[in-house]
């Protein structure tokens, strides 16, 4: 299905799951991150925009306590009371429980309700299709029952729902890209706090190119909160000599390199990756303020080779993509994009090599790999908003 198949399609199945009209339509966007991978839950800075993928809620409210919840992806149900469910075995429902479980947390009492939803953002590429499912979720609820809850906030709420019931000890990046992207922006946000400004993305002769490698992200669970681990240990050394820091963001290269000698060799590579990223993100920022694509580019290579060699979450199929991308002069840059051990590679293509680019790529993999490769290309658009389902 294409993206604009899915708001009927979400809706007819809504009609035949309820016999009526939901009350609410939701589009919730996926979301690419330009650069600075592995900084949001170091406090850091991060570069996301919203995306023409997205996953659509049909929403009414019930008369009743009761949750009925139905996936069009998954081709399956829910059904549950609000007031009394626990973490599922089928787990695609735990996205939408954790949302409701956070706002009763903060005092939030929505009554029964019929979800229906479903997209096209395709899950383990990395483009969090689980941000926009939580962040969906709660932009629906928030506007059903009337409870006033901004935008950030609502990302807050989106991060703990995945912190605290999903058990995934991810940054606030995705949910906050998700509610507030911009079209044709990308958003720089301050992870600490959550600042947040939008640069201009001008690309009238380039296209960002997806590579999804096929690997799903097998490790990431595990992985993400070791890395996260090892960069806690490493800000703990660095503490007792500079004790004004709070996380990696508040040290600067000379820190790392001074103290070298007292982290082990692999606390050290993480958080030199995640310094360098930091000042990569502000790099990024002010080539595009200055349309300087040439510049761009060289960040997000250079985000790769770190992400490769320093912070190790690349897999042999990404850097093999990355690495025919880097001899192809229609591509000014590539890296590998989210939270890493497969996934998705995000090109700058030049539009009108990218039927050439995605076909010699596809080439190139089966031949060598063995394996299929997807490739689509994405526009930036905005965040999460409301649609007229009669328009559809």
């Amino acid at each position: 299905m294409t993206n604009n198949q899915y708001p009927e399609s979400v809706i007819q199945a809504f009609r035949r799951h309820t016999g009526s009209d939901p009350a609410i339509l939701v589009r919730a966007p996926g979301r690419i991150n330009l650069i600075g991978e592995h900084t949001d839950y170091n406090e850091g800075f991060v570069l996301p925009a919203a995306i023409d993928k997205a996953v659509w809620f049909a929403v009414s409210a019930r008369n009743d306590d009761l949750l009925h919840f139905q996936s069009i992806n998954f081709q399956d149900v829910y059904s549950g009371e609000i007031k009394h469910f626990n973490i599922t075995e089928k787990r695609w429902p735990n996205y939408l429980l954790g949302t409701i479980s956070e706002l009763r947390k903060d005092g939030f009492l929505p009554h029964g309700i019929n979800v229906v939803f479903g997209g096209d953002i395709p899950t383990g590429a990395g483009l969090s299709s689980s941000a926009a499912v939580e962040s969906g979720m709660l932009f629906a609820l928030n506007d059903l029952f009337g409870f006033g809850i901004s935008r950030p906030d609502l990302a807050r709420l989106a991060q703990r729902a995945e912190n605290n019931f999903v058990g995934m000890n991810c940054g606030i990046m995705d949910m906050f890209a998700s509610l507030m992207g911009r079209a044709d922006h990308a958003l720089k946000l301050d992870c600490r706090s959550l600042e947040f400004e939008y640069f201009p993305v001008n690309l009238p002769d380039h296209t960002f190119v997806l590579c999804d490698s096929g690997v799903k992200h097998q490790l990431v669970d595990s992985e993400y909160n070791t890395r996260r681990r090892e960069c806690e240990a490493g800000v703990a050394v660095l503490k007792t000599v500079f004790p004004d820091i709070q996380s990696l963001r508040d040290v600067e290269l000379e820190m790392i390199l001074s103290e070298k000698k007292r982290l082990t060799e692999v606390v050290y590579k993480r958080c030199l990756f995640v310094v360098e990223e930091n000042k990569r993100v502000l790099s990024a920022c002010n080539a595009l303020k200055n349309n300087d694509l040439k510049r761009f580019g060289e960040l997000l290579y250079q985000s790769h080779q770190g992400l490769q060699h320093g912070y190790q979450v690349t897999c042999p199929e990404t850097d093999f993509l990355v690495e025919h991308a880097l001899s192809d002069p229609d591509v000014p840059g590539a890296r590998q994009m989210g939270g890493g051990f497969g996934g998705c590679t995000l090109n700058l293509v030049r539009r009108e090599a990218v039927a050439g680019f995605q076909e010699k790529m596809r080439v190139l993999y089966k031949e060598k790999l063995k394996r299929s490769l997807v490739c689509y290309s994405v526009e930036i658009t905005d965040g999460i908003e409301k649609v007229d389902f009669d328009a559809i």
